[in-house]
């Protein structure tokens, strides 16, 4: 089946029914800029409305529009389509509309810069590119010097004069389904690499990955017709689109919150009564601040309903989900593990019914296959670190025009993630770190992320981040990036008592006091931090030595 065979079922089964509602929170302190969390993002509408709403049917007829249009203009089955678009009502749509179109959907990070936008779009040969109003600014630069495109859409008002009103030539389509045949081997989409190592690298997909997605959701978190899923990341990532198929499956309704604060997570939860709310790490651990705070009084929310939480795109505390469950002692919860080219989340995943083995992310999903190997190939035994493998209908074709990296990645049917774990007695897989972001220091091998979940447990610590630095003696040393919760002081000398619970050769051998970058998925930004604070010393030691 192919997942826009699920739209067309959903519009003529629940026609009327809502499928999508955008929430625009905002504050007067915050007034129209509830996205603007990159200097790169420009204000959005000051006028949008707070709620918007989308049924089951409008969104099939808009996703034909859009597909139709794209014929119309002698778009070719195969054709590379960018969105470059914030969280909106219109994002799943317009995606829908080009797969109905039998193109290619191929979504940019919001916060890429003009330079990345341009890399992006001749890497995956784009010749039709949406953006909206946000990326104006980023796109004047360089909209003549993308000779590959041939057509920008605006999608908004009042576009600039080198692009073509979307809204208002899809009014002339027509609203049925295009007679293009479809099939799971044909090429759906490329997703980017978050850029960790570089620049990004281009994921080839083909439909048979998304479908999969759709069923190993459902089948991990049991979507229903009641269900209300809470739709926070952005959608250009697997993440949170994927999990979102698990409410195109279920024909059940899904909010889009474009906001972060703990106050809009709550009030969406109480007044879209939703049922299932994934959240990144930093936005769980600020809504419990909020609640230790006496900033938010739960007893200001309706939230009995709240059935599910599940947390991915990174390791999860044990002592984040304890604090959680004080606070929330009904929820279940999940952890999801999965990267861009395993096509999102769920090729490994805990599992609601294992709370007790918080802290790992679980064994393999459904519909997949998961081991953790030695560099011979061969799978560790319990306790050992391996690089952690996944084999399922959701790994990547490709790399796009890179086959090099894909043979590094791709052994037979295996895809190898790059991120080190080890597997306990009872199968049950925990991360150790990624395989670059290992520390050799003095000939033993530091993994940050383990580093990372004992600093969390510091009642002052909000986030923390570990890395290598340079060093002449050791090779590398431990660095702790620390960034205090707010209100809170405390000392390296604090800090270093704290860690004496540490083994010697796992401590800290700097501490630094600052913010912790994120991107966009949750992730840690650990490339900006390595530039800032080590590469003088890199620089140094290669000069002494």
């Amino acid at each position: 089946m192919i997942i826009t065979d699920l739209l067309e079922r959903n519009a003529r089964l629940y026609r009327d029914e809502i499928a999508l509602v955008e929430i625009n929170p905002s504050d007067e302190r915050d007034k129209a800029t509830t996205w603007r969390e990159a200097s790169l993002i420009g204000v959005t509408n000051p006028d949008a409305p707070y709620r918007r709403d989308m049924t089951w049917a409008s969104f099939d007829r808009r996703a034909n529009r859009f597909a139709n249009l794209l014929l119309s203009r002698g778009i070719k089955k195969g054709t590379k389509v960018g969105i470059l678009l914030m969280n909106c009502l219109e994002w799943l749509p317009l995606y829908f509309g080009i797969l109905k179109a039998g193109c290619i959907a191929v979504p940019l990070n919001f916060r890429y810069s003009s330079d990345e936008i341009q890399y992006c779009v001749d890497l995956a040969d784009i010749e039709v590119l949406l953006f909206g109003p946000e990326f104006v600014t980023r796109m004047e630069p360089i909209h003549n010097d993308m000779p590959k495109v041939k057509i920008m859409f605006y999608v908004g008002k009042n576009g600039p004069d080198y692009t073509e009103d979307v809204w208002s030539l899809m009014r002339f389509c027509s609203t049925l389904c295009p007679p293009v045949e479809l099939t799971e081997n044909d090429y759906a989409a490329i997703y980017f690499s978050s850029g960790t190592t570089g620049f990004p690298k281009a994921i080839l997909h083909d439909h048979k990955a998304l479908y999969c997605s759709c069923v190993t959701e459902q089948n991990h978190h049991g979507q229903q017709r009641d269900d209300v899923f809470l739709c926070i990341p952005p959608l250009y990532h697997t993440g949170a689109k994927m999990h979102w198929f698990g409410s195109l499956i279920s024909g059940s309704k899904a909010v889009i919150l474009r906001g972060v604060k703990p106050e809009w997570i709550l009030r969406a939860v109480t007044e879209e009564k939703c049922t299932i709310v994934w959240l990144l790490v930093p936005w769980a651990q600020d809504i419990l601040d909020a609640i230790e705070s006496g900033r938010v009084d739960m007893s200001h929310y309706l939230l009995e309903q709240w059935r599910l939480l599940h947390i991915g795109a990174q390791p999860v505390p044990p002592s984040l989900i304890k604090r959680w469950l004080k606070y929330f002692p009904n929820h279940q919860y999940d952890t999801n593990y999965g990267l861009s080219e395993s096509l999102g989340p769920g090729c490994v995943h805990l599992g609601v019914e294992n709370i007790d083995k918080v802290g790992a992310i679980g064994k393999a999903g459904y519909l997949w296959e998961a081991r953790v190997v030695n560099e011979d190939g061969k799978e560790v035994a319990v306790g050992e670190v391996g690089e952690l493998c996944v084999k399922g209908p959701g790994v990547m074709k490709c790399y796009y025009k890179n086959p090099d990296a894909t043979d590094e990645i791709l052994k037979g049917d295996w895809l190898y993630t790059g991120d080190m774990a080890e597997v306990d007695e009872d199968g049950f897989i925990t991360l150790v770190d990624r395989k670059k972001d290992v520390i050799i220091s003095g000939g033993e091998n530091l993994y940050p992320v383990q580093i990372e979940a004992f600093l969390r447990k510091n009642d002052k610590i909000k986030d923390v981040a570990v890395i290598g630095m340079p060093d002449q003696r050791l090779g590398e040393i431990a660095v702790a990036i620390i960034e205090i919760k707010e209100g809170s002081q405390c000392t390296e000398e604090e800090i270093n008592d704290f860690c004496l619970d540490l083994p010697r050769y796992k401590r800290p051998k700097k501490i630094i006091f600052a913010k912790v970058p994120r991107n966009p998925t949750g992730k840690i930004e650990k490339p900006l931090l390595r530039e800032k604070y080590c590469h003088g010393r890199l620089v140094e030691a290669q000069i002494k030595s």
